[in-house]
């Protein structure tokens, strides 16, 4: 596993570490980049890589059919776990949310084409947006289903850019539609600057994250997020009979640490967020042990 280590985990956290080092040298805040790769960047990347890709609608059916499996999985293991410790809804809602929301675009995107080749990126792409969509629907629910107001998790998932992003640029797929050279070129220089962006604004957001409180009850979400989800999506991908490459991206995206984004769902509804930030960076560090092993087996 050592060649995994340093040639697609270490590329991916040095460039974490250095936005990581930059916030702790310097005054920066993550947000003009995140709110950069929400509205510009990602939507880039997702038109670009689903325009062009090869794309077989049978198997991209199945690829957002098993990332829903592998997170339904994860969501019922949380929800018993949770059950079995006799915790209250909000505990549920943020262990639950931790252990299906993974983080498949900072982490997942550039692990996946490290691990798996560029080829992968279209698959990787629509990994993301299955993973992102279910995410804020099901995290932004739970947090507000105690105030009744869950229509607010719709609306953002849906109207999400990424999700926007997915349609015209299947219908440009579908059309064989070739898009002129000046709109082409934008495009693409955008949506190539997505991941080492996105690395760069998750090692900021780690530096300015409280700091994990010790607690072992994370264990639980931990191991059902790096070990459990993994192992459904490959109960899922076996279901569906989804093989090769497609299936190697599902399990790999299932494999990631909880999303940092959750952390944010966590502190704008008041959901455990002491909890959920420990989660998200305890689960980072750990999956630097974790995701190894899952590569090595792929």
């Amino acid at each position: 596993m050592l060649p995994v280590l340093v040639d697609v985990l270490a590329p991916v956290f040095a460039i974490v570490a250095i936005g990581f080092v930059i916030a702790r040298a310097v005054n920066i805040e993550p947000s003009a980049l995140a709110t950069l790769s929400y509205w510009i960047l990602g939507p880039a990347f997702i038109f670009n890589v689903l325009a062009t890709a090869d794309l077989d609608p049978g198997v991209v059916g199945k690829v957002v059919g098993a990332s829903a499996m592998a997170m339904l999985v994860a969501g019922v293991a949380a929800a018993l776990l949770s059950g079995t410790m006799g915790v209250g809804f909000s505990r549920l809602a943020a262990t639950v949310l931790t252990s299906i929301y993974g983080n498949v675009g900072n982490f997942g995107l550039a692990i996946s084409a490290f691990a798996l080749g560029d080829d992968v990126l279209p698959i990787a792409g629509i990994v993301m947006v299955t993973v992102n969509t279910l995410g804020i629907l099901v995290g932004v629910g739970l947090a507000t289903f105690r105030h009744g107001s869950a229509w607010s998790a719709i609306r953002t998932a849906v109207g999400s850019p990424l999700a926007l992003a997915v349609v015209p640029a299947l219908l440009v797929n579908i059309s064989n539609i070739d898009l002129p050279v000046w709109a082409d070129r934008p495009i693409s220089l955008l949506a190539g600057a997505l991941i080492p962006v996105m690395l760069l604004t998750l090692g900021i957001q780690l530096a300015l994250m409280p700091r994990a409180i010790p607690d072992p009850r994370i264990a639980g979400p931990l191991a059902i997020k790096l070990a459990i989800a993994p192992l459904g999506a490959f109960a899922a991908v076996a279901l569906l009979n989804l093989t090769g490459v497609a299936a190697d991206v599902v399990i790999l995206q299932a494999a990631m640490p909880a999303a940092v984004f959750t952390s944010l769902i966590a502190l704008e509804h008041d959901l455990e967020a002491d909890y959920v930030t420990s989660v998200v960076l305890v689960g980072t560090l750990v999956s630097a042990l974790t995701l190894p092993v899952v590569i090595a087996w792929l």
